[in-house]
């Protein structure tokens, strides 16, 4: 009881209301995307170290319905900006929940990779993190529809350089698992999408893919458990599909333990969903297989990573030891991207999910800072 009330006290305290909901401004339908609705200071225990100044902010962007309210943080390092202003990196945060409780905005980058993306204040970047939609405003979080995490990503730059007119146009996109996804699709996205904005490119760290290729399989008796956090990521992907695609009726493909977890998944801080999870498998959650036409046309539609049509540079990380993003799913993701004509920057690294995002990032960094000074 001492661990929810504390969670409510902290959601209260930025500005959420007790449901869960936070109080957000909506967009009208006249407003474009990467309107500012409204900007607050962001709390000081949020700021991530070399933090100059940091605001917590509500955004115009799109989803499948239209336009929708997004929110996110921009961190400016101190000092005065270089000439032509702060270059911009955007970060697409990896998996925290599926509530609103778990909105970084709110509770603070996740501390797995908080020194990541502080280390790109201390390299004199400014940073814009969106939350993603959902995560932080009302609605079902689209939990790796794609194009709609690019939305908010390339949104959040627009919207970042309204709150502070310091930053520039100039900007590249980083992300990690599920960022990871939405930095590919950034990449795809980003130069038709926001013309006015001079995208540089794109680096992506253990990034979901080919999950649909896998999906005609599932059902009661398969997957096995074993990927690390497998359970929690489907349920996230199923509630959003549930709520994208009402017409396929998604209910009629759960068990009963399986609704429980789908309908709590965005209801309900991470750490106590977890707690749900333990010891149920993703084949326990259905009730027959997901060999359905409609149903798996709709899964593609929605989790296909695209595999061409990036005009600036990609840069692929892997480690070798993930559990999470077994790396022959992006092997097979990088094989496709370079059948397509397309030629990611591809390389792999020990260890696991999160550490790869470190020993990955001297190269990252290389990357990035050559786009910056191409």
């Amino acid at each position: 009881m001492r661990r929810i009330s504390a969670i409510v006290a902290a959601v209260i305290s930025a500005g959420v209301l007790v449901s869960g909901v936070p109080a957000v401004a909506s967009p009208t339908p006249t407003q474009a995307v990467g309107t500012v609705l409204e900007t607050t200071e962001l709390p000081r225990e949020l700021w991530l170290d070399g933090t100059g100044t940091a605001q917590r902010m509500t955004y115009v962007t799109t989803d499948r319905r239209g336009t929708t309210p997004s929110t996110g943080a921009v961190f400016v390092p101190p000092g005065q900006p270089p000439e032509g202003g702060w270059p911009v990196i955007a970060w697409a945060h990896g998996t925290v929940g599926d509530s609103d409780f778990d909105a970084p905005s709110v509770m603070g980058e996740d501390l797995r990779t908080r020194q990541y993306v502080a280390n790109w204040l201390g390299r004199g970047y400014a940073v814009a993190a969106t939350d993603y939609v959902g995560l932080g405003t009302p609605g079902v979080p689209p939990y790796l529809d794609g194009r709609t995490a690019a939305h908010a990503v390339i949104d959040s730059v627009r919207a970042a350089r309204e709150v502070e007119p310091t930053l520039s146009s100039r900007w590249a996109v980083v992300g990690l698992s599920q960022g990871g996804h939405a930095a590919v699709f950034t990449a795809n996205l980003a130069t038709e999408y926001a013309p006015e904005l001079d995208y540089l490119g794109a680096a992506a760290t253990g990034v979901p893919s080919n999950i649909e290729t896998a999906s005609p399989f599932a059902g009661p008796f398969f997957p096995p458990p074993g990927l690390s956090g497998l359970t929690n990521f489907m349920t996230f992907v199923i509630a959003g599909m549930r709520d994208v695609y009402p017409e396929l009726d998604i209910d009629t493909y759960l068990t009963p333990l399986g609704r429980s977890l789908v309908d709590a998944a965005p209801e309900i801080p991470y750490a106590e969903f977890k707690k749900r999870t333990v010891g149920v498998s993703v084949a326990q959650m259905l009730s027959r297989s997901l060999d359905e036409p409609d149903l798996q046309a709709a899964i593609r539609d929605y989790l296909a990573v695209p595999v061409s049509g990036f005009d600036k540079p990609l840069f692929i990380a892997q480690g070798v030891a993930d559990q999470v993003v077994p790396f022959p799913m992006t092997i097979k993701l990088v094989g496709d991207m370079r059948a397509a004509g397309s030629t990611p920057d591809f390389r792999m690294y020990p260890g696991q999910h999160v550490p790869s995002l470190y020993t990955s990032e001297a190269d990252q960094v290389a990357f990035i800072e050559n786009l910056f000074r191409g």
